[in-house]
């Protein structure tokens, strides 16, 4: 879910650079970075925390060069620490390198083994760090040869920003499991960014989306190289537009704020209820509950405010954290609720724990009954693609029906979107990825095999 942008040919890249991860902050909230380069040497700042708390002016003055690559983390691998906040630097027999990583490896600890049989020493617990040691370890005599070598020996989702001295190389897995999109500012500034919302900001067209399975080269005084290194295998991953992606951004040429709509309105053919009132859970819920509202008939209201100054919960990395911030993040607004039966919409149900607390928020408020009603089909597999969610024990969807799910957080009632009923509010043009919600592990592997959260 980790933000990658990557600015080419314009001597205020690192600003560009700077302003892209604040649009993409809900990417992830532990710890960014970003480095650059100016034909002769890359340098390099990231600490944890925020955006507009790791970056400031003189901050900003210290990295200098035509060329930025940027990243915000969101952990599914390694530690909570410094060591692994991104972009990746170091020092190899061709120079220096910087690499910005979106997505996980399935072959992570194969490929590790391997390294360190070769005598690789290892910093950090990030697969970002195999990339690096690949890179460095090849034995082809160009930087473009050895990143191609290095494609060969990894499995899995990526979206990849390498940066040399010089150049900046931009690559997406033949999955295209996460998004990666490229744009041009007026003056001919190149920019790539995770999300659109980030052209948005910076005043840069949306150009294309960067293929499935394609590398460009950007380079001094050249128009953008694309190669197509792998024969594409699309399967865009369905969580962009339930959850991960800003709603004004556009992926694969779809909105997400209309792609939520439509699997509201879904929703409510599939799961009615007999209500007065629909409520989202804000934020991620919002478009949809809207679709519920539109296809039930019955009145939207924003009755839950949101204290947005409290991180995503969902991104947060340990449960005790969790359940703190839904009391912090969420607030009811009881003359909206009292005496009202309520359609409460979230976009997902992964653990359970801020659902229930949520029913209990609004029952307290006086609802006099309160039906869940989710977004997005049962998540009953982890993902093993750059989701963080848990192990499949404490997916609350593998252990329990909907009737006893409802009945374990005391809500009059609980529904699901089905497979089916996503498929068809996403389109038949594509053939989404759905690991979440039907296990089918595309990519090689199995059900059964262990997902990154699993083995870390």
């Amino acid at each position: 879910m980790c933000a990658i942008v990557g600015v080419y040919g314009d001597e205020d890249a690192v600003k560009i650079a700077y302003y892209a991860l604040f649009a993409m902050q809900h990417r992830g909230q532990e710890s960014t970075g970003i480095s650059s380069a100016n034909g002769k040497k890359i340098r390099l700042v990231k600490k944890r925390g925020l955006v507009t708390e790791v970056f400031d002016e003189n901050t900003l003055n210290k990295l200098e060069g035509c060329c930025a690559i940027g990243h915000n983390r969101y952990s599914t691998a390694g530690d909570d620490s410094i060591l692994d906040a991104q972009p990746v630097f170091a020092r190899y027999k061709l120079g220096e390198i910087s690499v910005a990583h979106n997505g996980n490896l399935v072959n992570k600890y194969e490929v590790r083994n391997r390294l360190i049989n070769r005598g690789a020493i290892f910093q950090t617990g990030m697969d970002t760090e195999n990339i690096v040691h690949l890179i460095a370890k090849s034995q082809e005599s160009k930087l473009e040869a050895r990143i191609k070598d290095m494609l060969k020996k990894i499995e899995g989702a990526y979206c990849l920003a390498i940066q040399s001295r010089s150049k900046m190389f931009v690559i997406r897995d033949r999955f295209g499991i996460r998004p990666l999109s490229l744009g041009r500012l007026k003056n001919g500034t190149w920019i790539v960014a995770s999300e659109t919302c980030a052209f948005d900001l910076v005043g840069a067209e949306f150009i294309r989306d960067v293929r499935p399975g394609e590398m460009i080269t950007f380079e001094k005084g050249k128009e953008p190289f694309s190669e197509q290194i792998f024969e594409p295998d699309y399967r865009p991953c369905a969580f962009e537009y339930i959850y991960f992606a800003r709603p004004d951004s556009i992926i694969d040429g779809k909105n997400v704020y209309d792609m939520r709509l439509k699997m509201g309105r879904q929703l409510a053919k599939e799961q009615p209820a007999n209500i007065d009132l629909v409520l989202p859970v804000p934020d991620s819920g919002v478009a949809a509950a809207r679709g519920f509202a539109d296809g039930l008939g019955v009145n939207f209201e924003m009755g839950i405010v949101r204290n947005h100054y409290v991180g995503r919960t969902f991104i947060e990395p340990t449960q005790e954290i969790r359940e703190l911030k839904v009391k912090l993040k969420l607030s009811p607004i009881k003359e909206v609720i009292r005496g009202k039966r309520v359609a409460i919409i979230d976009d997902s149900l992964v653990r359970g724990t801020t659902s229930k607390q949520i029913v209990k928020m609004l029952k307290d408020a006086g609802a006099t009954e309160v039906h869940m009603r989710i977004a997005a089909p049962e998540i009953k597999y982890p993902c093993r693609y750059g989701i963080d969610t848990p192990t499949k024990d404490e997916l609350i969807s593998t252990k329990y029906s909907p009737d006893e799910i409802a009945k374990g957080m005391n809500a009059d009632s609980l529904g699901f979107l089905s497979i089916e009923g996503l498929k068809k509010s996403l389109g038949y043009d594509r053939d989404y990825s759905l690991v979440s919600f039907d296990g089918d592990y595309f990519a090689g592997g199995s059900a059964d095999t262990p997902s990154c959260s699993d083995c870390d």
